[in-house]
């Protein structure tokens, strides 16, 4: 190879492997963690720590929205609060324990979390669900609504399918149409996700948001005739085995 050669063979080399990292970077990810308990004591020990210790830590960490979600009907035997942490790299998620527990603002406000008794768990157990966002909404989007959180519906739904090629099939019918339909009849989606770590894959999970149980119903009606022909497509077939619906609201602390 001529000498002269080489700095345009190393300048396109550098572009490509560019290029190659920017397709696989791109894209958020999304932790959700769902925080199980049965007490009053323990469900106000958990709202004091995301409130005054890990929703400040991960702003100071420069992650600028985190969501906090309640069922709007509880399991009495199996109470919950959602959180929804989105970071731009997965690097970000991998550090946030490391991050934590550098950061002494955090570990003053949550000590009474972090150093809880053994006897005396603020919690039942945690369970984690990564996911990655879908190529037709890259990042969350915080919900453009009027009426007072505590009216809200948040609704989670996951898509479980019988098998991956069927779940990737759903991730692209969403890319494909349903996401320009949420879209046109304004959703107002806070995430689009397919699981690659969680307890029920495979499966994809989304959040749409409305400003009560009525907006829902509307827009939901008004969803169905715009999603009867792409239903109707012979590829799109099958690929959902079951649907998994929660309505949630967000605290008065989420910045979703």
């Amino acid at each position: 190879m001529k000498p002269k050669l080489l700095p345009i063979v190393a300048l396109v080399f550098c572009m490509l492997m560019s290029s190659l990292a920017y397709s696989r970077d791109k894209g958020y990810y999304y932790q959700l963690k769902i925080y199980h308990f049965k007490t009053a004591a323990q469900e106000a020990q958990v709202d004091q720590f995301l409130k005054d210790a890990y929703i400040p830590a991960m702003h100071r960490a420069g992650i600028p929205a985190i969501g906090v979600f309640k069922p709007v009907v509880q399991d009495t035997a199996d109470q919950r609060i959602y959180v929804f942490t989105p970071v731009a790299k997965f690097e970000q998620l991998l550090n946030i324990d490391n991050t934590l527990a550098k950061d002494s603002q955090f570990q003053s406000a949550g000590a009474p979390y972090l150093n809880a008794a053994y006897n005396n768990a603020p919690y039942t157990r945690i369970e984690t669900i990564i996911m990655k966002a879908f190529e037709g909404m890259l990042k969350p989007a915080i919900p453009n609504l009027t009426s007072p959180k505590s009216e809200r519906i948040y609704e989670l739904r996951s898509y479980e399918s019988a098998t991956e090629k069927l779940a990737d099939n759903k991730v692209d019918m969403f890319n494909f149409a349903e996401l320009d339909i949420f879209t046109k009849l304004n959703f107002n989606a806070v995430f689009y996700g397919k699981v690659i770590s969680g307890g029920t894959m495979p499966n994809l999970m989304y959040m749409t948001t409305f400003n009560n149980k009525t907006d829902r119903d509307e827009h939901w009606k008004a969803f169905s005739p715009e999603y009867a022909p792409v239903s109707k497509l012979p590829q799109y077939q099958h690929n959902v085995s079951k649907n998994v619906t929660l309505f949630l609201y967000p605290t008065d602390y989420s910045n979703y």
